[in-house]
C-alpha cells in the first residue's frame, strides 16, 4: 500500500490531493484542503497505526484506537519540489514576531 500527496503549492499551508494504491491500483482518492503551515509542535508524532497526537480527522478513533494488523513496513519517497510552499524570510519573521 502507498499514498501519493499532490501538493497544490504557491506557498505554505495549501491543500492537496491524495491518492491512496494497493498493489499498484489507485483505491482511494481524497482531498486535503490545508496542511502544516510551518512547524509542527514538539508534542506532535508520526505515528504509524496508532494516533497519539492531535486527530487527523473526527472520523477516526484518535487515543486509545489502535491498527490491530500487522504492518510489515513503512516507505516515505520524495519526489521532484519546485519549493513553491516555502517562505521569504522577511515573511518568516514577521509569522515569529507576531506569536510573541
Amino acid at each position: 500500500m502507498r499514498a501519493e500527496f499532490a501538493y497544490d503549492g504557491g506557498g505554505v499551508g495549501k491543500g492537496g490531493d491524495v491518492t491512496l494504491y494497493y498493489d499498484g491500483k489507485a483505491v482511494g482518492r481524497g482531498r486535503v484542503e490545508q496542511t502544516q503551515p510551518l512547524a509542527f509542535s514538539a508534542e506532535e508524532t508520526t505515528d504509524v497505526g496508532y494516533e497519539s497526537g492531535s486527530l487527523v480527522t473526527v472520523d477516526y478513533p484518535g487515543r486509545g484506537g489502535r491498527f490491530t494488523g500487522k504492518i510489515h513496513w513503512v516507505q516515505l519517497d520524495v519526489g521532484k519540489d519546485s519549493f513553491g510552499h516555502l517562505i521569504r524570510p522577511e515573511h518568516r519573521l514577521r509569522v515569529v514576531l507576531t506569536r510573541q
